[in-house]
C-alpha cells in the first residue's frame, strides 16, 4: 500500500503541536485516520453524527484516497507485447 501525500489534500492539515502533528480535518482536531477507521463499521451518516464532520469533508478525503491509489497503481501489462 503506497503512502499517501496528505499535503496534496485541501480538506486536511497537519499542524505541529496540534494532535501531535497528525493529519486532521482542516480547522478541527479530528484525525483523518479516525474517520477512515470508523467507516469500516459505520455509515457516512453515522460518522457525520458521531464525529461532527461534514459529508463534504468525508467525500473530499475519500476522493483524494481513491485518486491517489489509482494514480499509484501499476500499469497493466499487455500479454501480447511480452
Amino acid at each position: 500500500m503506497p503512502v499517501l501525500d496528505w499535503s496534496q489534500c485541501a480538506a486536511v492539515e497537519s499542524v505541529p503541536g496540534k494532535v501531535s502533528g497528525a493529519w486532521v480535518f482542516r480547522d478541527t482536531r479530528l484525525p483523518v485516520a479516525t474517520v477512515i477507521e470508523n467507516l469500516e463499521d459505520l455509515s457516512i451518516e453515522e460518522v457525520m453524527e458521531q464525529f461532527d464532520v461534514t459529508r463534504e469533508q468525508i467525500t473530499a478525503v475519500l476522493e483524494f484516497v481513491a485518486q491517489s491509489l489509482q494514480s499509484s497503481a501499476p500499469e497493466p501489462v499487455d500479454a501480447h507485447s511480452v
